[in-house]
């Protein structure tokens, strides 16, 4: 790939292009969902989206390429920030949605399916990681907007508090299997709202955020 030629499935399509964007894409989801990142082909998604196999592959290109644009399409259509005046509510209402999304029957398996390819595939682990970026920035105005108010210190890592709201949420998704239940959700906001106010997730001074 030349530094001039965009990455797989970058460019936002339109009309005719976003309907086919956004077949190929469930297809893929589902298929993902159904038996894991090992198993996804190409020709195959071609055939559930009802697309040429050739679009597919020409846009596409590899089957981490069409990961990569999933979880773009993911991150973008995700709910934006709350604003409900309270670090507290601010974060009780981003565990809901990290944990609706984790307890979904089709987004559980998704997610499991992607995090196994990041551990071995390059391109999906940067698709990965682009996703949570896109993600913890649309939630940071939350914590900035709690430093203005006083409830957290100035050198606050916003990335870290939402860091430490899902990271809970996740173990229990992929390594306990214990249930995402609502004291889970509510004990995962409140424990890194205390934390944030304790001034446990300052940054060292000088030292800015990413």
């Amino acid at each position: 790939m030349t530094p001039d030629t965009p990455a797989p499935g970058s460019l936002r399509p339109g009309g005719r292009t976003a309907r086919v964007r956004d077949a190929v894409l469930r297809a893929a989801g589902d298929l993902l969902a159904e038996r894991g990142f090992a198993s996804l082909d190409l020709a195959e998604v071609a055939a559930r989206a009802d697309v040429g196999k050739t679009t597919v592959y020409r846009r596409w290109r590899t089957p981490t390429g069409l990961v990569a644009d999933l979880l773009v399409e993911m991150a973008e259509t995700s709910l934006p920030h709350a604003n409900t005046g309270t670090l507290r509510g601010d974060l009780l209402a981003n565990a809901r949605l990290v944990a609706k999304t984790l307890t979904d029957s089709r987004q559980s398996r998704l997610f499991k399916a992607v995090i196994a390819a990041a551990t071995s595939d390059d391109t999906a682990a940067e698709a990965l990681r682009r996703f949570y970026d896109i993600r913890l920035t649309e939630w940071v105005p939350c914590v900035e907007a709690a430093i203005a108010r006083g409830e957290a210190p100035p050198e606050t890592d916003a990335r870290a508090v939402l860091s430490a709201v899902s990271a809970p949420l996740y173990y229990r998704l992929l390594a306990s299997g214990d249930p995402l239940d609502d004291t889970t959700i509510t004990t995962a906001a409140e424990a890194a709202a205390l934390a944030a106010g304790a001034g446990l997730f300052t940054r060292p001074q000088g030292q800015s955020a990413r």
